[in-house]
Parts: C-alpha cells; sequence; structure tokens
C-alpha cells in the first residue's frame, strides 16, 4: 500500500468511513502481530497488544499527522504498547492462588512466581532462536525496541528516526550497539566463539 492510499483511507475514515480501517488492519496486522510476538515473548499477550494498538490507532487516528508512514506510527504505538505491558509485568511477576485449608478457615492468598514465561517452556523451539532470543531479552528495552523495528519490521533508518524522534545517525549507532551487545552475550554464555 503506497502512502497517498494511506492517506486516502485515513482522510476516509476520519471522515466517518469507518469500514475503511480495515484495509489498514489487514496490511499491516502480520507486522504489528510479530513484532509484539518478538518484544513480548507470548502469543496470547501479542494478540492482546495488537488488537489494542489497532483499538488506539483507530481512535487517536485524527492525531496522525503524515509526517511519516501510518505503519510507523502504528509500530511505534505498538513498541510503547509492548513495552508497558513488559514493565507491569515485571511488576507482577506472581500468581495468586486462592488456598483452603479447612472448611472452617478463611482463605488464604498464596503467592507463587508466575513460570508461564520459564525457558523450559520454550524447549522444543529450535536452539539458534532460543540462543537469539535469550541475547535478544538481556539486551536494555530501548536497544531491543530500536533493533526489532530494523530486523523484525523493517523498518529503513529515516523511519526508525521519525518514529523514535531520532536523527538516523543515532538510529544507526544504537543498533550497532545493539548488534554489539548481542555478540557479547552469546559469546559469554558459549553459543558462539569468536572468530
Amino acid at each position: 500500500m503506497t502512502r497517498d492510499e494511506e492517506k486516502r483511507i485515513i482522510a476516509s475514515v476520519i471522515a466517518g468511513d469507518t469500514q475503511s480501517f480495515e484495509l489498514l488492519v489487514l496490511e499491516h496486522q502480520s507486522k504489528v502481530y510479530n513484532l509484539a510476538l518478538k518484544m513480548v515473548g507470548n502469543e496470547q499477550d501479542a494478540l492482546d497488544i495488537s488488537q489494542d494498538a489497532f483499538i488506539k490507532a483507530f481512535r487517536s487516528l485524527d492525531s496522525f499527522r503524515g509526517d511519516s508512514k501510518f505503519s510507523v506510527w502504528l509500530y511505534r504505538l505498538t513498541s510503547n504498547l509492548c513495552l508497558d505491558h513488559l514493565r507491569a509485568k515485571k511488576r507482577n511477576n506472581v500468581v495468586s492462588l486462592t488456598m483452603y485449608s479447612s472448611e472452617e478457615e478463611e482463605p488464604e492468598e498464596m503467592e507463587i512466581p508466575d513460570e508461564r514465561y520459564a525457558p523450559e517452556k520454550l524447549l522444543d523451539k529450535k536452539e539458534l532462536q532460543q540462543n537469539l532470543s535469550s541475547a535478544l531479552e538481556q539486551l536494555p528495552p530501548e536497544q531491543k525496541e530500536i533493533l526489532l523495528l530494523r530486523e523484525v519490521s523493517g523498518l529503513s533508518y529515516e523511519e526508525i528516526a521519525q518514529s523514535l524522534g531520532l536523527e538516523p545517525g543515532t538510529v544507526k549507532s544504537r543498533i550497532f550497539r545493539a548488534r554489539k551487545n548481542i555478540c557479547k552475550i552469546l559469546l559469554k554464555s558459549g553459543n558462539f566463539s569468536p572468530l
């Protein structure tokens, strides 16, 4: 979809033809989902975040200025939702259970670690994918985000710069540092050996 087509669809949606928004969803849904999945690492959370991203995009479509492509704006919105989700997940890393010792006693709340995201649940994936995912998770959120926008979403340096409000040179250096850190993590964990 060209930028002009996107602009026409957005203008149509803002003018009241809400059904046209479906064209934008169909165009971008797989990339939004893949970005969310790579950032949060859980299929159900990625689906929820993708849906939230499109709802938020629809509700705030009139604030889209058109300085960049719609996809850049949408991916930024999605990555912000993912970062919010990861922060909340970090704060709430327990699952609440109610335990009844006997019929007479009041129910007692127990907290146990939330192990839905434990590495042993992902053993069926290929070893290389596991190692890369693990290294990616160890990156600071800013490096992870910028690397995913480049490598997963396929955005250009200029599109990433527009999306994050940075200079293209800054984007290039941050991507370089993120890649360098991934290499260090993989070397340190023994997954790769130096050349």
